[in-house]
């Protein structure tokens, strides 16, 4: 094991290299040191130049850190990221065209990760087929300088498949907590393993460099079951004492369940008109069902759970590989507090693509008249889906939450229904969605179920198009859902929303 400074580290990156970068949301697994190392480096010395970066997860806290330490012209020329909103410096670089954005779906990006590094030839998969990473729809090519084609469409034994075609990666960074004399890597106080194995595997394929950031070395060797990435697969370590856990905190055990005790409880519903939506998209979870949630007002579906005492009664599965426990928002979404199993995402992956999910509850910022919904990219604006593609496109039943419109909406809740004070002045219900991050057509083909869940109103996917099938009381179909579409949808037989949805919450503030 050779053992060297982040500064060392970063000057074994050279010009024109492709770094894999492991690494979630909140500082999760992210190489903080050898990332920092890496942007002093090219301010210092203008080196190295013209690097591809390839990561599955956001990384960053929407100012200086993460990725945000890349977004230099010159420094930067390619970037395939599964998620882009922890980077606003990145997406700014994106859409002046300075550097190549290509935006694919997180689950595709670690499984290629894994292909390369068992030198198969490329990712040949369904994720991603209709959606905006078909080639058919932009090949995952953001902007006007991704030129290349980097996704091809396929046919074998008269299936449509995705080839992500296999990219030469020449620089791993991962992180851990410990490394032992022979360089084995464990992550027995990280709260997630993300692809770290897929990223150190790519690299060495391909005869490249593997970096490795941890908190200390350890004298005698590490427990084998807590071996994630073995030694023969790792360069040189890095050793940064003061490596923080998250950027929430230096370590929080109840984050990796390393000492017993209780996870904290979920946080109570504060915001009515949020918590009406949640309630409603918790109905459509049945008992004993496989669950994953997004970010936003569906990550409140695991706080109705709890509130019904329900979560006993579901098994919850997040894409950066954990199940159960309380999942956390806002800036550490993707761990949980006290998981009951932790996987690797790529392996995590391949289980959401083998069918295990019954009901995923996703966000919803653009719904269109055939059902496809958009939580990807807005004008110039990348998002990116993260691991949206990659679930909702295998849950047998998909529910996409949001409110109806956005930008000033004010609703009232109380006595069982919806009163509409202030209308917002964003339409979310459109004749297209700016682009497909869920293809209602598709799913209808696979006989997958979707149902869209807002404050005022819940709609079916069905043979004949978007249905309205269920309207608050309080509120006027021709007057509050309508007039604020932008396609008409099939009305059959409309029910009230269950009044129960309508609570009071802890607190009544506006959100």
């Amino acid at each position: 094991m050779r053992r060297a400074t982040a500064d060392e580290a970063a000057r074994l990156v050279g010009d024109g290299a492709t770094v894999a970068v492991t690494g979630s949301g909140g500082g999760v697994l992210e190489p903080d040191a050898l990332l920092a190392a890496l942007e002093a480096r090219f301010l210092r010395d203008g080196r190295p130049r013209g690097l591809t970066f390839l990561h599955a997860f956001g990384l960053g806290d929407r100012d200086r850190r993460g990725t945000n330490r890349f977004a230099y012209e010159g420094l930067t020329r390619r970037v395939i990221g599964g998620h882009w909103t922890w980077s606003p410096r990145m997406m700014a670089l994106a859409a002046r065209d300075a550097v190549e954005a290509y935006v694919w779906p997180s689950g595709a990006i670690s499984l290629l990760l894994r292909e390369i590094g068992a030198r198969r030839p490329g990712l040949l998969t369904r994720t991603g087929l209709h959606t905006f990473v078909d080639p058919r729809h932009g090949g995952g090519r953001a902007n006007a300088a991704a030129r290349d084609d980097l996704v091809a469409l396929v046919e074998l034994d008269g299936r449509e498949f995705l080839h992500y075609r296999p990219l030469r990666v020449d620089i791993g960074l991962i992180r851990g907590t410990e490394a032992d004399r022979r360089g084995n890597i464990g992550c027995a106080e990280e709260p997630a393993v993300l692809d770290a194995l897929a990223v150190a595997q790519a690299a060495r394929a391909c005869g490249g460099t593997v970096l490795a950031q941890v908190k200390r070395v350890r004298r005698d060797p590490l427990p084998p079951h807590q071996v994630v990435v073995p030694g023969p697969l790792v360069d040189v370590v890095v050793v940064e004492p003061d490596q923080w856990q998250t950027y929430a905190a230096e370590y929080d055990p109840s984050l990796c369940a390393a000492t017993p005790g209780p996870a904290p409880a979920a946080p109570a519903l504060a915001n009515p008109v949020r918590a009406a939506i949640a309630r409603r998209a918790a109905l459509e979870v049945a008992s004993g069902a496989v669950v994953n949630v997004g970010f936003g007002v569906s990550a409140e579906v695991v706080d109705v759970l709890a509130e019904q005492q329900r979560l006993d009664d579901v098994t919850l599965a997040i894409e950066q590989g954990l199940y159960n426990g309380i999942p956390e928002s806002g800036a550490l979404f993707g761990v949980a507090h006290g998981p009951t199993a932790r996987l690797p995402s790529t392996s995590q992956f391949e289980c959401f693509a083998m069918g295990m999910l019954d009901t995923c509850c996703l966000g919803m910022a653009q719904l269109d008249a055939t059902g496809s919904v958009n939580v990807s990219r807005f004008g110039a604006q990348i998002v990116g889906p993260g691991g949206f593609i990659d679930i909702s496109q295998y849950a047998r039943k998909a529910v996409f939450c949001g409110t109806f419109t956005t930008k000033g909406l004010h609703a009232e809740v109380g006595d069982g229904g919806l009163r509409i004070v202030r209308e917002g002045t964003v339409r979310k219900l459109l004749p297209a969605v700016e682009e497909i991050t869920y293809s209602g057509p598709f799913a209808l083909a696979e006989g997958r179920e979707a149902v869209y869940v807002t404050e005022r109103a819940v709609f079916r996917l069905t043979s004949a198009g978007v249905a309205l099938v269920e309207v608050a009381d309080g509120v006027s179909v021709d007057r509050d859902i309508l007039p604020h579409m932008g396609f008409a949808p099939a009305i059959g037989d409309v029910r009230p929303m269950p009044r129960e949805v309508f609570r009071p919450v802890a607190s009544a503030r506006e959100g």
